[in-house]
């Protein structure tokens, strides 16, 4: 050791100046190594030599080899431990006595006597213990027969994934006790014959075979049964087969038999390709007893690239997302679909577009399909059978303009006793010139826009013409300023801005009264639109403008990192003339003078607290129009408390509060009792739900509330929601699901409800990777 030391001091100035010389001249950089690989080849274990230690080692060179007390067998991937061990080496076969453990890549096992070929790692192995690595189970059994380095099977097996506690009465909370359990870790499957699944110390699922997975890896196989009940389909039972069909494709199958109504067939296929991707949706209920009728519900998303073989040409990128269901009353009736197909709006569109350099095309199919309520009718949109676009667009160009030309080509057809408008053909260019000059300091951008329509109907309109076209110019001048100055605010070191901003546009009146209405809505009014040159989003009206924005943003930006502690902005329009042109003749148009005044804030308190308002307020009426606040609290992992409060006068005024906060925080000591569990350590339980409260209606709109439980090696959940169908209807139903980590689930998983309800949710236990063998080296 001496040596050693001084060894080291004698080379520290040397030492010293080899890091100064690498740090300043050649950056260190980590390099890959094959010793860490996560796996051994056949080849190199076969190459690897082989280690013996213990107390007294004695033998034959090149035949047998006999360690008596503390012997050590290692080999790469594999290591033994024993009071004896006698190894052989021409049939690499190793026998182990007393005390036995063996690491076979991070998996241990521990009995009395181990038999065993080492590189075939075909044996057995008497009375054992295990552990396995990549899903942290364990257990016991009779005996252990390896047929290979990924294949065995375990005689009179128990398997659970509660952690072990020491104690002679110790028992899991859940075990799996079986005659036999086959174990393949090629595929990361696990098959139990003659096996009963036990919780609490109860008999729960007695079953001649089951498989589980030993990782999170995929595979084709019965999925969990769920049963559920809600108040439209009664009692139901699912029974999911998933199908892994190859590593970039799969399928699961999945029959529902509900006691209300009959059996209904689901079915989902998901690719995966190196340009393309996609998934494909579909139900299927004969004789729905609730309706009377067969209901179906069809939904696909895609989305690639498509090689054209032309090199000029290059890829288009395509896109899909249809969906469709067989009736009126889908939405209603099965709310439990992918989220598009419970919408009374359901879109089918197809999209083809392309672009190179400045220039880019497309080419549009949009459908709709409207679920029509008697109660609450709807006006259908406009169906766009085709839509063909072009653009050509160019910045910083002579000097720094900026210039575009768009042009649109589009057919809008519906259902005219439904709509009481023509059906037409639109065309449209739209010319954009601006010159920005943007500084450190501020900016100021001019614009001109030139906005051309032409309209071919398959009527005549009310003055009998079969034609109509508009053409409205626009001028817009953008600018702002940017002030900065250091300030401190509870000792904090901050950077405090001021942005003015102004905004003019001067759009000239075009009288288009008689141009129909096919894809044009009135824009929110909020900070983003009120600086827009256009009233109304869409093609088929421009509204007459001759206004002034005036807005004051001022932020507080942390001074070490620039992150955004809180902004705060008024913005308002001053209106120099009424406004003539509106969307239909019973929008009433705005009037001369000033806008409302729209205020808004931010606060980014530290890490956990978040503040969001909006407040549009009527200086005339001294009252806020519409108002929304909102915030959130959310100090660490699984805590997280949103409130919201929006007001629309004359419209809704709603509550919205939903959470996920442990209930051991909430009851103190006793909550630390009720989360201790039996034999799982701590143990928590949260509490998770959304409230939507209609102040208007005094009655909750939409509920979500349940309870969650995490007891380490298993997890409960209960979950009660309530939807609202329509003004005079709802549906209830529970979700119960219980959680044996690493092995199955059983009932009604809420996840993805509780994920839609409450923003920031997370799963008790988010799928992780694959354990590494490091982790558990020996």
């Amino acid at each position: 050791m001496a040596l050693l030391v001084c060894a080291v001091g004698s080379g520290l100035a040397h030492a010293q100046a080899v890091v100064e010389a690498l740090t300043v001249e050649v950056p260190l950089q980590l390099q890959s190594s094959g010793l860490l690989a996560e796996t051994i080849t056949p080849a190199q274990r076969e190459a690897a030599p082989v280690f013996l230690q213990g107390d007294r080692i004695s033998g034959r060179p090149d035949l047998e080899t006999v360690v008596e007390g503390d012997a050590v067998f290692r080999k790469a991937g594999t290591t033994i431990r024993a009071d004896r061990l006698e190894y052989y080496q021409p049939d690499d076969q190793a026998k182990a006595t007393g005390n036995v453990r063996i690491n076979r890549a991070g998996n241990v096992y521990e009995g009395s006597l181990l038999e065993l070929k080492v590189e075939s790692f075909e044996g057995f192995f008497n009375e054992p213990s295990y552990h396995f690595l990549q899903n942290d189970a364990h257990g016991e059994a009779d005996r252990i027969d390896f047929l290979d380095e990924s294949h065995a099977v375990v005689r009179n097996a128990t398997y659970t994934t509660c952690r072990r506690l020491p104690g002679p009465s110790w028992m899991p909370d859940w075990i799996l006790r079986a005659t036999s359990i086959s174990l393949d870790n090629d595929e990361d499957v696990g098959v139990a014959t003659g096996a009963v699944l036990s919780f609490k110390g109860v008999p729960i699922l007695p079953v001649p075979a089951i498989s589980f997975p030993l990782s999170d890896k995929r595979k084709s196989g019965v999925l969990p049964p769920t049963i559920g009940v809600d108040s439209v389909n009664g009692a139901e039972l699912s029974v999911p087969y998933y199908w892994n069909i190859a590593p970039n494709r799969d399928a699961t199958l999945t029959p529902t038999v509900m006691a209300e109504r009959g059996v209904d067939l689901g079915a989902e296929f998901r690719y995966l390709e190196p340009t393309y991707s996609g998934v494909v949706r579909a139900n299927y209920m004969p004789s729905d007893r609730l309706r009377g009728a067969d209901r179906w519900g069809m939904a696909f998303v895609h989305q690639g690239m498509v090689d054209t073989g032309i090199a000029a040409v290059g890829n288009v990128s395509v896109t899909a997302n249809l969906n469709r269901v067989s009736d009126d009353n889908y939405w209603r009736d099965f709310t439990r679909s992918s989220g598009t197909l419970t919408q009374r709006l359901l879109s089918s569109d197809v999209t083809a577009s392309w672009g190179r350099g400045p220039v880019s095309a497309s080419a549009r199919v949009l459908k709709w399909q409207t679920l029509q309520d008697p109660t609450a009718p709807i006006v259908p949109p406009y169906d766009r059978a085709p839509q063909l676009t072009a653009r050509y667009a160019k910045s910083n160009d002579w000097g720094g303009v900026d210039w575009s030309v768009d042009g649109d080509f589009t057919q809008f057809e519906a259902d005219r006793s439904l709509t009481l408008q023509p059906n037409a053909q639109r065309s449209l260019a739209l010319m954009q010139i601006s010159r920005p000059w943007l500084g450190s300091a501020g900016f100021v951008t001019p614009k001109v826009q030139l906005h051309a329509t032409s309209y071919q109907f398959d009527a005549l309109l009310p003055n009998g013409s079969s034609t109509a076209s508009s053409v409205v110019p626009t001028f817009s001048l953008d600018s702002g300023l940017v002030f900065e100055r250091d300030t401190n605010l509870f000792g904090r070191g901050l950077v405090q801005t001021l942005e003015p901003r102004a905004f003019y546009v001067n759009t000239p009146y075009r009288n288009q009264s008689g141009l129909p209405n096919y894809d044009t809505g009135a824009n929110d009014f909020n900070f983003a639109s009120i600086y827009t040159e256009n009233a109304f989003g869409g093609h088929d009206k421009i509204s007459d403008n001759n206004l002034l924005t005036l807005g004051l943003t001022t932020r507080y930006l942390d001074a070490e990192t620039g992150g955004q502690l809180a902004r705060f902005g008024i913005a308002q329009r001053l209106r120099f003339e009424d406004q003539l042109v509106t969307l239909n003749s019973t929008t009433a148009p705005a009037q001369a003078g000033f806008s409302d005044v729209l205020l808004g804030a931010s606060v980014n308190v530290n890490d956990h607290w978040a503040l969001d308002s909006t407040v549009q307020y009527n200086a005339k009426t001294d009252q806020s129009t519409r108002s929304t606040v909102g915030g959130r609290y959310s100090p660490s992992n699984y805590r997280v408390v949103n409130a919201a409060y929006r007001f629309q006068r004359d419209v809704s005024e709603q509550i919205d509060v939903s959470w996920q906060w442990p209930l051991n925080d909430l009851l103190g000591d006793m909550g630390q009792a009720l989360g201790a569990g039996r034999g799982q350590g701590e143990g928590r339980y949260y509490s998770v739900g959304r409230l939507n409260y209609s102040l208007n209606e005094r009655r909750l709109v939409d509920t979500v509330f349940g309870v969650e439980y995490d007891a380490g090696c298993w997890l409960g959940r209960v979950v009660l929601e309530r939807v609202q169908t329509s003004t005079a209807t709802a549906t209830q139903r529970v979700m119960f699901q219980i959680e044996f980590v690493g092995f199955t689930r059983l009932g009604v998983s809420p996840q993805q409800t509780l994920t839609q309800s409450i923003s920031r949710y997370q799963n008790l236990r988010e799928p992780g990777g694959s354990a590494s063998r490091f982790s558990n080296y020996d």
